[in-house]
């Protein structure tokens, strides 16, 4: 796979949580898939304000990885991508951790493609 499809994939892969976290911000009831199962249905409106948020942190990190790889020109600093690489590992973890099992089986297979992409966007 070449550098510019490793950062496709990614920005891809990062659209699935960023939708969700769309919906989520709009009330759907999905709240079983985020923050441990904390909130089962629709999460209390400053929960949903933060979803946007991670929406947003979600689009600009995947503009990071797309401008690595060579697939568009962001103009974010370079110096970027290693910090999205390390909060792309976290999030991984923190999946995989989640006592929410929902949450444990859409988004650690998501966040790990995430990962393994990002970093073949470093070393390919």
């Amino acid at each position: 796979m070449t550098t510019q499809a490793l950062a496709i994939l990614y920005a891809a892969l990062a659209a699935l949580p960023a939708a969700m976290h769309i919906a989520l911000a709009a009330g759907a009831p999905l709240g079983r898939f985020t923050v441990g199962g904390r909130f089962p249905g629709r999460l209390p409106p400053l929960w949903r304000g933060l979803a946007l948020v991670q929406a947003g942190l979600l689009a600009g990190m995947a503009l990071v990885v797309l401008d690595r790889g060579g697939a568009l020109s962001s103009g974010l600093p370079a110096g970027l991508f290693w910090p999205v690489v390390g909060l792309t590992l976290l999030t991984f973890l923190a999946n995989a951790a989640s006592p929410s099992r929902p949450e444990r089986r859409v988004w650690t297979p998501v966040t790990l493609g995430m990962v393994a992409s990002a970093l073949g966007t470093a070393f390919v």
